[in-house]
């Protein structure tokens, strides 16, 4: 059992420590994996395969897991390293602690949006891009999108809306879900009814490769997701006797029952079923 806490109450020891781990895998090839996985399993619902991370029911389970898969390649190189979370709900500058040098770093520099600060800077010498994800070598950002579309991070009120919902997802399933706690926290845009909120509103308002499938390029990816796992959390709680739906692939023949999965399907690449990742108390907690 580990905790994982609040990455504005983890000590200059502890941020140190996390931000050796995460160069550490770096190097031995590990992270970029992980970079890879996520690409691949960035399926949208209007393409015909299997859909178990995004756009989906399985959306909360498959990052999970993928969540602690990243944990662990952390803690074999450090034992006492978990992964952070950030509320963006209470640290929403562009210059709090999790954007210090000491940390994540900072913004990009304006036109070509080239993070020159903190461990993650390509001049630092330690990170660079993988192939294929933009046609520069370094890390990039554009924090609140500034211009024409400028793009504000979600509020306490918007993940209050989310967790009241007692409805954890409703058909069809996907991005134009309507209703359900699932995709009000996901945050896919539904033309005229809402628009891209919470989940998907922080990677846009980060910007550079956390817009895109190849989010896990910036190291907050993983602490914009430790804040996501923790939003679940806390909506079982809030809705104890709410369930993980569809508990089976969906009845009707098409699409969606070839691409969802049920609460005892497993998903890849792991084969582990979203049952197996409701409770987490015996793994870690949340301070």
């Amino acid at each position: 059992m580990y905790t994982r806490k609040n990455q504005r109450d983890l000590t200059r020891t502890e941020k140190r420590r996390l931000v050796d781990a995460i160069l550490k895998i770096k190097r031995s090839g590990r992270y970029d994996d992980f970079v890879v996985m996520h690409r691949e399993y960035y399926v949208m619902d209007t393409e015909n395969r299997s859909r178990p991370a995004h756009m989906t029911p399985s959306f909360f389970p498959w990052h999970r897991r993928y969540l602690l898969e990243f944990e662990r390649a952390l803690q074999s190189v450090d034992p006492g390293v978990s992964v952070p979370y950030w509320d963006w709900t209470q640290d929403r500058s562009t210059t709090s602690s999790l954007w210090a040098e000491d940390f994540l770093g900072g913004n990009g520099r304006p036109g070509d949006r080239r993070v020159m600060t903190g461990p993650f800077a390509y001049d630092a010498g330690n990170w660079k891009v993988g192939a294929g994800i933009t046609d520069q070598n370094w890390l990039t950002r554009n924090f609140g999108r500034p211009g024409r579309d400028p793009v504000s991070l979600p509020t306490a009120d918007d993940v209050a809306r989310a967790l009241k919902d007692p409805v954890y997802d409703t058909e069809p399933w996907n991005s134009v879900s309507t209703e359900g706690f699932r995709n009000r926290i996901e945050g896919w845009g539904i033309h005229r009814v809402r628009p891209v909120a919470n989940h998907n509103r922080v990677h846009q308002w980060v910007g550079g490769p956390m817009a895109g499938a190849a989010s896990p390029e910036d190291p907050v990816f993983w602490l914009h997701h430790s804040f996501i796992d923790l939003l679940w959390d806390r909506w079982r709680k809030a809705h104890p006797k709410s369930a993980y739906v569809p508990g089976r692939k969906p009845d009707a023949p098409g699409r969606e029952r070839r691409h969802v999965f049920g609460l005892d399907d497993p998903m890849p690449p792991w084969n582990v079923t979203p049952r197996a990742l409701l409770d987490h108390s015996k793994v870690y907690r949340y301070a």
